[in-house]
């Protein structure tokens, strides 16, 4: 069917439909020459999407002491909050978790860390707790650096923190003293804003 035989929208006349549809040709026929120039353009438009999706949500691990001491459990369950109400997604939930202990106990050790190594890999940045000293969270530490993605230390003033952490002159990574809750947000808040 021609466009002269459709039935047109009132004030679009069908010399108009025409005209848009030889265009349309025109423009089928370029891409054709220029099939991958489109297509990136296309590429792109759909990674600024997903840029911007990401920034409006950041995927964030929470990292804390586990077997080294759950005596900071109500500081990641105020991070935990913190971050969900500065708009991000926590995927390590279960540090923040009270029945993290026994949740785990029926868990091997290999699942425990495939768990925790495949979130960390979907993860945008990493926010650890370090006050309480942990090789769990220094390894996750270390591997959200090799990956390259923004890490932030927070700790209690009084903390004795490792040099690792404090001495590490890795752009991606951050550390910050805190003193209560209002300044934990603060930094918090700051930090996922940023992203």
């Amino acid at each position: 069917m021609r466009i002269s035989e459709k039935v047109l929208p009132q004030g679009i006349t069908s010399e108009a439909c025409n005209k848009r549809t030889e265009t349309d040709k025109t423009d089928k026929k370029q891409a054709k020459k220029s099939g991958k120039r489109l297509k990136r353009k296309k590429d792109d438009r759909i990674m600024e999407k997903k840029t911007v999706a990401e920034r409006q949500n950041p995927k964030i691990f929470l990292s804390g002491s586990i077997r080294g001491g759950r005596q900071l459990l109500e500081t990641y369950r105020f991070m935990y909050d913190a971050l969900e109400e500065a708009g991000a997604e926590v995927l390590s939930w279960h540090v923040a978790d009270p029945e993290l202990e026994e949740n785990e106990s029926k868990m091997t050790e290999q699942e425990i860390y495939a768990r925790d190594i495949g979130l960390l890999a979907k993860s945008d940045a990493l926010i650890a707790e370090v006050t309480v000293p942990s090789t769990g969270v220094g390894y996750e530490i270390c591997r959200a650096l090799i990956r390259k993605i923004p890490v932030l230390c927070l700790h209690r003033s009084d903390a004795a923190v490792s040099s690792m952490v404090l001495g590490n002159p890795e752009p991606s990574l951050e550390v910050q003293t805190y003193s209560n809750e209002a300044a934990l947000n603060e930094i918090i808040v700051k930090f996922v804003r940023a992203l």
